[in-house]
């Protein structure tokens, strides 16, 4: 039996963590459009470049911290499925910021869960990371059998606090309801590979503008060594469908669903260099390319010197005027390898 690509969206309601962010704004944008009753971004900014046109749509926009529970039941209280793709310290200062990355990617996700739990909501669909397998040593054609990076080794706490959360919320799938007898509450996590597409805000941005100012002068690591990506629409399909296949009440289907309680990697399938990946947008606008090679252990000690600086500038980080750092470590294992292998290799996608 097929499933109709609005199944479990028509008529539901949906919250969104993050869902003024650039993935959330468009999966807000997306589950309006297939019919949902109604849809919550829940989001700690008040506004965002995607702000006004969830309102014009209809998307009920909730401003509230992941760390206060009080905030996180009065988001969910009502809901049928929840998409939490916030996080916090993925890449530059806030990856420098540990106690509010594990307060934000561990406790909030603690909070998502009780208040599912609480309030009888049967789907929750997580937004991991490849990270929570990755820690630097070469992955080819991983799958999704990989076990998790050890917790101790990870080289920096997004990593680490993603990986205890993904864990937390797979352990959480099958829990009966609170108040809704014979019940439960079915989880999935899906990891997602690099995303690009138009909006994106955080890597892409972040490289133009140092490539403008002319500070991005060499690429890093062997040019075998590629990642994978995903484009934006790509992901939204993911996530929906792993929404539909948490479902429980599909007729003929009856029982535990396909996706409960599973990990998968979600990428476009076609793994490259992050350097060539660039290479066009770069182009394009007419800024210099990189065209000398550094090695990654030269990359590695010039990461650790701006992780030291920006340490011990800690009480700045939050500071508009401080730019973000040149590179961190763990930016630099994510787009070469560390272990000096010659064989070409790539983040593992579905």
């Amino acid at each position: 039996m097929h499933l109709s690509e609005n199944e479990g969206i028509e008529g539901n309601t949906f919250v969104v963590t993050g869902g003024l962010g650039f993935v959330g704004s468009a999966l807000c944008l997306e589950l309006i459009r297939r019919g949902a009753r109604q849809v919550r971004s829940f989001d700690l900014r008040h506004h965002s470049p995607w702000s006004l046109q969830l309102t014009n749509h209809g998307v009920r926009c909730l401003q509230g911290d992941l760390t206060s529970k009080k905030d996180v039941e009065n988001a969910l209280r009502g809901a049928n499925c929840v998409f939490h793709l916030a996080s916090y310290g993925m890449s530059g200062k806030e990856m420098l910021q540990f106690s509010r990355v594990d307060q934000v990617n561990i406790n909030g996700t603690c909070h998502v869960l009780e208040a599912c739990l609480e309030f009888g909501i049967t789907r929750l669909v997580y937004v991991s990371t490849y990270n929570v397998v990755f820690g630097g040593k070469e992955i080819v054609n991983g799958n999704e059998a990989l076990p998790y990076f050890p917790i101790d080794d990870h080289v920096d706490p997004y990593g680490r606090s993603k990986s205890i959360a993904e864990q937390l919320v797979l352990k959480y799938n099958g829990r009966p309801l609170k108040n809704n007898i014979g019940k439960c509450l079915y989880t999935c996590a899906v990891r997602p590979a690099a995303i690009y597409g138009p909006g994106e805000e955080r890597h892409l941005p972040r490289i133009v503008s140092m490539a403008k100012l002319g500070l991005v002068p060499f690429k890093i690591g062997n040019a075998n060594v590629k990642t994978d990506w995903v484009y934006v629409d790509n992901l939204l399909l993911a996530l929906l469908l792993a929404s539909m296949r948490l479902l429980d009440d599909i007729p003929g289907k009856e029982g535990r669903p396909v996706a409960a309680g599973q990990p998968y990697f979600i990428s476009d399938g076609s793994p490259i260099n992050t350097f060539e990946f660039i290479q066009p947008l770069l182009k394009s606008l007419d800024y210099d390319l990189p065209q000398s090679w550094l090695a990654v252990s030269h990359a590695l000690y010039l990461a650790k010197i701006f992780w030291a600086v920006y340490s011990m500038l800690y009480p700045l980080l939050n500071r508009w005027w401080l730019p973000q750092p040149f590179i961190l470590p763990a930016e630099v294992y994510k787009v070469c390898l560390i272990t000096g292998s010659p064989f070409p290799c790539s983040e593992p996608c579905l």
